[in-house]
């Protein structure tokens, strides 16, 4: 049975976060419009977000042992005044040196930041509820992470060009440390191990035997960690690279209707999510697969379409309905894997082995990224030569994984 969803702890956890995702959100609109603006290069910003990415990536197994071994309420409070700090000495820098030179720093410290502050916020959700809630519940913060995906570009757009800069940074860094006051108030029992051993014998120990958990003790979590990587692969190849592409190169169109289209696909967040706290009592996990079917499916059409239609505007409503649907079937996957990872995962191991969910997703998307970039400049002109097969492969993934859901299903049904 699953208790209340909305506890005090689980609200100041959730009003914490939002309002810190929505500071990281128009922070990161500003700075990219500010290098933009100076530079006139978005392979220069490109560079930028990829340098910022390396610390999330290499980090992220050490901020997963941090929040097994640490108060995890600490950490949250500690990181988000630590983020506000920075961006207020960003602020004061900027304009006593090189301004992309602290930028850059400030996305990589960020970044850092980030590492250990994703497997902790991942951690608490479980250690705050229990059963369908879980679900529920990773329903909620990926709703709170859609808003302020659809919000925050709109906001930091008036905050720039009204009080440019400057004022913007100064919002982020109150946001963060809104974020920690708010987390102070969150009551979470201590599950520290304490242990008297040389801190580099223990970081050793923890993800070796985090490693040895996923890939021998539990190794349909390491089969679903390579589905989470696979669907990352193509969706962040496509949405990240192709509709961009498709819609100002291929198609022709201004940057307004560009971000018209963003701003639906957040708004496909949004349902996503709905629809996963939704089904969370209703939905059998042995038909997971279907959401990695509909991923490849929904693709197929606007393939189809794009191969046998010229109208420009007939194609961008096709790329917004297929993309849509696309969006909302990858949502209610990314929940349900989530959820399911934290319930085959013990309470003193569930920060690392989240951290290797963030790793297996980031690893996947630069890959994905220069690979579709590299297909989409190659078949520029007839770009339904990389749109169908990659449906195609999507709907075999979905297909072959059904008996793999069915025995998870059972795994589950076993623990319970």
């Amino acid at each position: 049975m699953s208790g209340k969803l909305f506890s005090k702890n689980f609200s100041l956890l959730i009003t914490g976060q939002a309002v810190s995702l929505f500071g990281n959100c128009i922070l990161d609109f500003a700075l990219s419009m500010y290098v933009l603006e100076v530079t006139g290069s978005a392979t220069i910003f490109a560079g930028f977000l990829a340098l910022a990415m390396l610390p999330t990536i290499l980090l992220s197994p050490l901020g997963g042992v941090l929040a097994d071994r640490a108060n995890r309420r600490n950490i949250m409070v500690v990181l988000d005044f630590i983020a506000g700090v920075v961006v207020l000495l960003a602020v004061i820098m900027i304009d006593r040196g090189n301004s992309l030179a602290i930028i850059g720093t400030t996305l990589v410290i960020q970044s850092i930041l980030g590492a250990f502050e994703n497997p902790t916020v991942q951690a608490c959700v479980p250690q705050m509820q229990t059963g369908d809630n879980i679900i529920r519940g990773n329903a909620v913060v990926n709703q709170i992470s859609a808003v302020s995906a659809l919000a925050a570009p709109f906001i930091g757009s008036m905050l720039y060009t009204s009080l440019g800069l400057k004022l913007v940074m100064y919002a982020g860094a109150a946001c963060f440390f809104v974020t920690a006051i708010f987390e102070c108030f969150i009551k979470l029992e201590d599950i520290q191990q304490k242990e008297k051993e040389n801190i580099w014998r223990i970081i050793k120990k923890d993800i070796t035997s985090s490693a040895r958990f996923i890939s021998h003790e539990k190794p349909c979590i390491l089969k679903i960690l390579s589905l989470v990587a696979v669907v990352a692969f193509f969706i962040q190849g496509l949405a990240l690279v192709g509709f961009p592409y498709i819609v100002r190169t291929v198609l022709g169109l201004n940057a307004n209707y560009y971000g018209a289209a963003i701003s639906i696909l957040s708004f496909a967040s949004i349902v996503g999510s709905i629809i996963a706290g939704l089904l969370a009592t209703k939905f059998k996990i042995r038909k997971l697969n279907i959401t990695l079917f509909g991923i490849g499916f929904f693709l197929l059409p606007f393939g189809i379409i794009f191969m046998n239609v010229a109208n420009v505007y007939i194609n961008y409503i096709a790329l917004i309905i297929s993309f849509f649907l696309i969006q909302i079937a990858a949502c209610v996957f990314s929940i349900f894997a989530l959820s399911i990872i934290q319930q085959l995962t013990p309470e003193n191991m569930i920060g690392k082995v989240m951290a290797y969910t963030t790793t297996f997703s980031l690893c996947a998307q630069p890959l994905g990224q220069i690979i579709y970039g590299m297909m989409f400049d190659k078949f520029s002109s007839m770009i339904y030569v990389v749109l169908i097969p990659t449906g195609l492969i999507l709907c075999v993934i979905g297909f072959i994984s059904k008996r793999f859901f069915r025995n998870v299903e059972n795994q589950l049904n076993s623990t319970t």
